[in-house]
């Protein structure tokens, strides 16, 4: 259906209209050429207890970026649902973490686990007037 009006509108698609979210994004694709197979990738997310989606459509749309940072499909290379004997992690893989509780907007981390050392990349939404306010001249234009 979106590319059905694209040639008469321009349409934005996004899993996410946060600022925030699309940088960091951009950023865990862009390392595709600074980290190799030996770090893992991995995306933990948390949202309020209501929410009915797990991975939520931010989690995929990280775990799509840094799949795609490694030229590799997210549908063949996605860990999800880990319980239980489940074997040793299959090199390569981008794993998810999904959380549920309280009133929490929207915490997305992207994890590169390597060898003795961590690198940890995080968002936190801490309000939804976020995602529908005007931006300015990069000022966020509140209510006064």
């Amino acid at each position: 259906m979106i590319k059905s009006v694209t040639t008469r509108a321009t349409v934005v698609q996004s899993g996410n209209m946060s600022l925030g979210i699309n940088l960091l994004a951009a950023l865990v694709s862009a390392s595709r050429n600074r980290w190799n197979d030996d770090f893992d990738i991995e995306i933990l997310e948390m949202h309020h207890r209501a929410k009915i989606d797990a991975p939520s459509g931010t989690a995929l749309m990280l775990g799509e970026a840094a799949a795609a940072g490694r030229k590799l499909s997210l549908d063949a290379h996605s860990a999800r649902g880990r319980d239980g004997q489940t074997g040793a992690r299959r090199r390569g893989d981008v794993g998810f973490a999904s959380l549920r509780g309280g009133t929490v907007t929207g915490d997305h981390s992207v994890i590169f686990a390597g060898a003795m050392e961590r690198i940890e990349l995080t968002h936190r939404a801490e309000d939804r007037t976020m995602f529908a306010a005007r931006r300015h001249q990069g000022r966020t234009m509140g209510a006064r």
